[in-house]
């Protein structure tokens, strides 16, 4: 049973069969020969477990790549057909859905016509959408993996029940790995917005280059992720990452949530409605937002600042549903503290805007089945 997984998967792969898709995955293109370099198998081990990957439909065989002096290697990759993951994301005033095929990419994503008040009738819809989505692209239900839920909002309780913010309180106490998992008939993964924000970095963006970050989800609220040794961290509770924690009840109105920066800029004349609006509306030189990031930069500065000192990471990402332009204020406007002792200086993290395009959450959720099920 996967962490935070309802229901079960036939598909069963071993160790070395997860470490070569993950080499793969990453070579895109990868020889035999360099996947034999890159594990401690011989290459007797290696062609028995590509070909019976590639029997499986998991892999697709390509031309021989030329490797040195010796002779060309065939080209492994992954085929993109052969298992989806669909992935939803429920915030403050929208609802995400999106679909992935077996590389990462992603098939389908949109933010539906939905507004989340109604659990029962949000879930219908976004399952109605679901059948609608499978059909428009030709996709079988039993080639999709898994189902990642993702919301704003910390977890309580072993079956991971969300305590969401006050816009999804109608959300709360509802067993939804149960509920997903009966209406879709599929494995289910439940995770908050951060963590499957997170996830989608360490599939698709940071942790191409990085194998441990931290990260930073900017929504209506103020949260973040784990990903250690490659790994998303969630926690005994779920809510590794959960940021937001190390301000006072006095402090939380200065921490940087996007829902305050609406507020604020509602109360200055600027009508935003929601976070969909802010990002496609958002401008730096609106005085309300220089001022705002001012004033929140410092509480910013900590959430950064214990994520170095608690996981050491070796990047951390801005992510969420920041808008591109207000992320880049935030970067230009930190002035980093340099720790240095004896005149030898710690090591830092880099900053980093996420270059994940669409919505993060969805997609991490969305890639949450595939990578527990078939990669390392």
């Amino acid at each position: 049973m996967v962490h935070g997984q309802t229901g079960t998967t036939n598909i069963e792969l071993n160790g070395n069969e997860k470490r070569v898709l993950e080499l793969v995955r990453r070579g895109k293109g990868i020889s035999r020969s360099a996947l034999v370099m890159q594990t401690s198998l011989n290459q007797s081990s290696v062609h028995r477990i590509v070909e019976h990957l590639a029997e499986q439909g998991y892999l697709n065989i390509g031309e021989s790549v030329p490797n040195g002096r010796g002779k060309p290697s065939p080209a492994v990759m992954l085929n993109p057909a052969a298992v989806y993951g669909f992935g939803i994301s429920v915030n403050s005033d929208s609802v995400t859905a999106s679909l992935v095929n077996f590389c990462g990419e992603v098939v389908n994503s949109e933010v539906l016509d939905i507004i989340p008040q109604d659990p029962s009738r949000t879930l219908i819809d976004i399952k109605y959408h679901y059948l609608n989505i499978l059909k428009k692209h030709g996709i079988p239900p039993d080639k999709v993996s898994g189902i990642g839920y993702s919301m704003a909002g910390f977890m309580y309780t072993d079956r991971r029940y969300f305590n969401p913010p006050e816009p999804l309180k109608n959300w709360l106490g509802i067993d939804l790995g149960r509920e997903i998992h009966t209406l879709f008939d599929k494995p289910v993964w439940v995770e908050n917005n951060g963590s499957t924000g997170a996830y989608a970095e360490a599939f698709l963006g940071a942790g191409l280059r990085y194998k441990t970050f931290g990260y930073l989800s900017f929504n209506y609220g103020f949260g973040g992720g784990v990903v250690i040794d490659g790994k998303l961290f969630s926690g005994a509770f779920g809510n590794a990452g959960e940021i937001s924690r190390i301000y006072s009840p006095q402090e939380t109105s200065k921490r940087p949530a996007l829902g305050l920066l609406i507020d604020r800029l509602n109360r200055g004349g600027i009508e935003i409605h929601n976070i969909r609006e802010l990002r496609d509306n958002f401008d730096p030189n609106w005085p309300i937002a220089q001022e705002w990031v001012d004033e929140v930069t410092p509480y910013l500065d900590r959430a950064i600042d214990a994520f170095k000192a608690v996981i050491d990471p070796e990047a951390i990402v801005f992510g969420g549903e920041i808008p591109l332009k207000l992320g880049k204020m935030f970067m230009d406007k930190r002035r980093p503290k340099v720790d240095e002792r004896w005149n030898i200086p710690a090591q830092q993290p880099e900053l980093m805007l996420s270059a994940i395009q669409g919505d993060s959450a969805s997609i991490g959720a969305a890639l949450t089945p595939v990578r527990d099920i078939y990669f390392s």
